[in-house]
């Protein structure tokens, strides 16, 4: 398993306000996916000039914010398989989400911190 980016993903009601904030900060949204899963899903990565990077996704599903590990791979199987045999939960059962450019799915370690999952689906 090659990781081929690691930083924090805020999932929050109040993505406009997170933004703002990391904008005054000095980051810049870099890339912005829109509906996830089908619904009103909005997914912004931000970067500042020394190189962080940090994403924040807008989500209706938790009932305050809450922080991720953003972990990319080159090889989802793997790297899902390595945290499930170290106790980490897939809050999607079985499942990830698969929407064309990227794969991903959350997880939970047994102390509790969560982990998003993903590999990016590169086309030839």
């Amino acid at each position: 398993m090659k990781i081929t980016s690691f930083n924090p993903l805020i999932l929050s009601r109040h993505q406009e306000d997170i933004v703002g904030l990391f904008e005054a900060m000095g980051f810049e949204k870099r890339h912005v996916k829109a509906e996830i899963e089908g619904k009103e899903h909005t997914n912004i990565r931000m970067k500042d000039a020394n190189g962080f990077y940090v994403d924040v996704a807008s989500t209706n599903s938790v009932p305050q914010d809450m922080t991720s590990i953003r972990i990319n791979v080159d090889d989802f199987d793997e790297a899902l398989d390595f945290f499930l045999s170290r106790g980490f939960i897939n809050v999607r059962e079985d499942d990830s989400i698969e929407i064309g450019s990227s794969r991903d799915t959350y997880l939970i370690s047994p102390s509790g911190f969560a982990i998003t999952l993903i590999q990016h689906i590169r086309k030839s």
